[in-house]
């Protein structure tokens, strides 16, 4: 992979492009890396992980995983659309596949690439508590949390010389390499708790914008966090803010997902 225009930024184009506003939380965050770069890369990652994994296809689970991710994806790109940003979403090359695997987890790469582990599936129960999962995950490339950790972690090495543009090629794939590491699967991003509190409020409303019950919320995070009990957290939990916290945040973010469910034909 090349970075000859990845993070070849200097510092008038770091203050026209530096903050970017999630359109459904509102949320700022600062993204210098170029997306199509990132998607690229995502595109390539996701298709060695598939072809080291084992992929399940054609049975009922199967078909739900891609079901629920199609609406859950038509969901964002309408509202997307109806706020005039449909330029946000048009390298997207969305993918969902079930991968076997006894873990408890599920991820979404830059771009809309989708793998859920049928390790999860037992504590989604159904195609409500499937969509808080892939809500959630389709929500961090959505909100571009990847760009932003890679950002993040370029301001904090270098600060000051990063926005003078003096930073080469070399150190920015450095840093891209050590937050995406190459070879390994891009799953194992970590995200700051910030980024999935963000991403449970948006996955909340995105699964009610796709018709789905946001109520099934909580009671899958019960599950989670029962599941986890007593042994080792699953990756899915591992930053993510205290149970306490999480639920207390959905029951606050529930009545806007009821009115978009609602919206969406729901039933309240």
């Amino acid at each position: 992979m090349k970075f000859t225009h990845l993070f070849g930024i200097g510092a008038i184009a770091l203050s026209a492009v530096a903050c970017t506003t999630n359109p459904i939380t509102g949320r700022s965050s600062l993204q210098l890396a170029n997306n199509s770069e990132i998607l690229t890369m995502s595109a390539q990652e996701y298709k060695t992980t598939l072809s080291k994994g084992k992929v399940i296809t054609g049975t009922a689970d199967a078909k739900r995983v891609v079901n629920v991710g199609s609406r859950i994806k038509n969901a964002a790109e309408r509202y997307y659309q109806n706020i005039g940003r449909t330029s946000d979403l048009a390298n997207y090359s969305w993918e969902f596949n079930l991968l076997q695997s006894s873990e408890l987890n599920a991820w979404c790469m830059p771009g809309g690439k989708v793998a859920v582990y049928t390790g999860i599936l037992p504590i989604t129960k159904d195609d409500n508590g499937l969509a808080v999962v892939m809500g959630h995950e389709v929500s961090h490339a959505l909100a571009g949390h990847g760009n932003e950790r890679i950002s993040q972690a370029m301001m904090a090495q270098y600060g000051g010389a990063l926005l003078g543009g003096a930073i080469s090629n070399a150190q920015w794939a450095s840093v891209f390499q050590k937050v995406y590491p190459i070879g390994s699967q891009v799953a194992l991003l970590k995200y700051g708790r910030g980024q999935e509190s963000e991403a449970d409020e948006m996955g909340l409303y995105l699964m009610s914008m796709a018709g789905y019950d946001p109520r099934a919320a909580v009671p899958f995070w019960n599950r989670m966090e029962g599941a986890s009990s007593g042994s080792r957290q699953p990756e899915f939990l591992s930053t993510h803010p205290s149970p306490e916290t999480r639920i207390s945040d959905i029951n606050k973010d529930l009545p806007k997902a009821l009115e978009y469910y609602k919206a969406a034909g729901g039933k309240i």
